[in-house]
């Protein structure tokens, strides 16, 4: 007879496993002798030998028990469910892989492909990280609120990269993102956006803002989050005022 000790050394396994095993039904558990331990005969040696090649095949402990006790059919029928949750598993992680691949810089960290072709197209024209990092956060907000209509968004966003006035804004801004203090440098800035409002209404780019963002409250999100990302937004945003315009996310002419 076989101490506990000598049990899980000759199945190959842990004396704790062994008590696991006991714990959770798999091995019964024998009567202690008259010296308060516990002795295994052969057929607990065979028994647990058969859970530890179960449990090292990938068999999950809850299914062990039926497999034990299976005839030849059930066992086959078993082991081919078991055998199609792993490969559903398998797929899975092979499909976390690829996207943590796709992880290979932050910005693709919880927004779509077309946001970071659009943020690697703002690095090309010179935006400096700060710039590109809040631009990317606020993707965030709005690829979660509207994912269908990122696509469109990102669209109309590389199109505008195309307007030599627009790539003008940006550098004003990548150098307000270093210089805030310049008051020269906001007044620049602020003319840039205002000539690109103008142009916008001109053209009835803005009649469909609210077609676009319905949710005015999420609108209203976005420009705090805005408003907390640098100092120069809070003194951009009085300076286009005085110039008749209000709002971030959403523009408009300020009511006479």
């Amino acid at each position: 007879m076989l101490t506990i000790g000598r049990l899980a050394s000759y199945a190959g396994v842990t004396i704790r496993a062994v008590r696991h095993y006991h714990q959770i039904g798999l091995l019964p558990e024998p009567e202690r002798d008259a010296s308060g331990y516990r002795t295994y005969d052969a057929d607990a040696v065979v028994r647990l030998v058969r859970i530890r090649t179960l449990a090292e095949a990938g068999v999950p402990l809850a299914w062990v028990r039926e497999l034990l006790d299976a005839d030849p059919a059930a066992f086959a029928a078993a082991i081919s469910e078991i055998d199609r949750q792993l490969r559903t598993r398998i797929r899975t992680l092979r499909e976390h892989r690829r996207r943590i691949a796709l992880l290979g810089c932050g910005d693709s960290l919880a927004v779509p492909a077309e946001v970071v072709d659009y943020l690697d197209r703002l690095r090309a024209i010179g935006a400096p990280e700060a710039v590109i990092e809040a631009e990317r956060d606020a993707w965030i907000l709005v690829a979660a609120r509207w994912p269908e209509a990122i696509p469109a968004f990102m669209a109309d966003k590389v199109a505008q990269l195309a307007d030599p006035k627009v790539v003008r804004l940006y550098r004003l801004v990548s150098r307000l993102a270093e210089n805030s203090a310049d008051d020269a440098l906001l007044r620049e800035t602020a003319d840039a956006m205002i000539d690109l409002f103008e142009q916008a209404a001109a053209r009835g780019e803005l009649d469909w803002q609210d077609e676009a963002m319905p949710d005015a409250a999420f609108v209203r999100l976005l420009d705090s989050f805005v408003d907390g990302v640098h100092p120069a937004v809070g003194r951009l945003r009085e300076l286009i005022a005085e110039r008749g315009w209000i709002g971030w996310n959403r523009v408009e002419r300020r009511a006479p």
